[in-house]
Parts: structure tokens; C-alpha cells; sequence
């Protein structure tokens, strides 16, 4: 199991603007229009890895709750289908659909968003407030698969805490660990 850390993106970036197909509903989705009015959350996952599916439940959780404050959130899966089959758009759809997701899980084909983003694990989190610049970017929680510390997405939740209380997110924040986007 590869541990890749995030590349960690400047804070104050603007999100790069990007349109994909969404696997959930076999539409497209823009991120200008599924923005939203405290926040965005982009998490770059996949269907196989370890790092991903040991985190899944409470990213579901941590989804459901936000999106009633007033922020969205959006997956993308950017890794090589071809040597990576598990990861193909028609599973991402069954992935979603049985994990109970509430949002987009949009496939970067072309791998540009992932690139653009500097997307370099998964799970790789980002949080941009609601003028999309980057206030958040890193790991959900310390937890780990084997690490034996329980997920509970303080990291995250703190960050989105934050933004929703128009306070400023501490500038402090630690990396992801997961398997590495598989470029092509």
C-alpha cells in the first residue's frame, strides 16, 4: 500500500474551473454550478484504495451534515481506467451508489482537473470558501487503515466549522496520506 502525501496547494488559491461527468447521474457538472453558499468541498478519491474505503463512511457523514449549512461537495476520480479497471467510470457509479453518496463523483478522464488541482493521493482534500479560494487542503483525520486511531474527520470538520462561523481556518494543516493518483 503506497503512502503519497498531498502536495499541499497554497492557500488562497482560486479552484480551477472545471466541467466533468458526474457517474451518479450520467450529467455534467460544473463546478460554477455546484458551488456553494459557505463552501466547496473537492475530494479526490477512487473506488480501490485502502486509504479511501477505510475513510468512506465518515466523508458520507461529514457530506450530509455540511450540505444542510450550506456547503457542496464533489469527488472526483482522475486515476488511469485503463491500467486500473477497478476505477472505471461504470463502477464509480456502483461505488456511489452503494456507500449512499450525496453528491457528484465526477471522473477526470484526461487527468487535467487532478493536474490542475495538484491533486496527488486519494483521498486528497480541499476546502474553498464561498469565492472559491483555497482555505483547506489535506487530510480528513490522523486516522489510518492498521494505525488503529478511529476516523472521525476532525480535520476536516474543524476547517468547515470554521468557514461556517466566518472565522479564519487554522493556516496549520497536515497532509493527506493515501495510494497515489495512477497517471497514465
Amino acid at each position: 500500500m503506497a503512502r503519497t502525501p498531498s502536495n499541499m496547494l497554497p492557500l488562497g488559491t482560486v479552484a480551477p474551473s472545471f466541467t466533468l461527468l458526474d457517474t451518479t447521474t450520467n450529467t455534467m457538472v460544473s463546478l460554477e454550478n455546484h458551488k456553494g453558499d459557505k463552501g466547496t468541498i473537492i475530494a479526490f478519491i477512487c473506488n480501490h484504495c485502502p486509504f479511501v474505503i477505510h475513510v468512506n463512511p465518515e466523508l458520507v457523514k461529514i457530506a450530509d451534515f455540511y450540505k444542510n449549512k450550506g456547503f457542496s461537495f464533489i469527488a472526483i476520480s482522475s486515476n488511469d481506467v485503463i491500467n486500473y479497471p477497478q476505477d472505471a467510470p461504470e463502477l464509480m457509479t456502483k461505488f456511489a451508489k452503494e456507500n449512499n453518496y450525496s453528491f457528484p463523483y465526477l471522473y477526470d478522464e484526461k487527468q487535467d482537473i487532478a493536474k490542475a488541482y495538484d491533486a496527488a493521493c486519494t483521498p486528497d482534500f480541499y476546502v474553498f470558501d464561498s469565492d472559491l479560494k483555497l482555505v483547506y487542503r489535506g487530510q480528513l483525520d490522523d486516522s489510518r487503515p492498521g494505525n488503529g486511531i478511529p476516523v472521525t474527520g476532525k480535520d476536516l470538520k474543524s476547517a468547515l466549522d470554521a468557514l461556517e462561523q466566518g472565522k479564519i481556518v487554522n493556516p496549520e494543516q497536515k497532509p493527506s496520506i493515501g495510494c497515489n493518483i495512477k497517471w497514465k
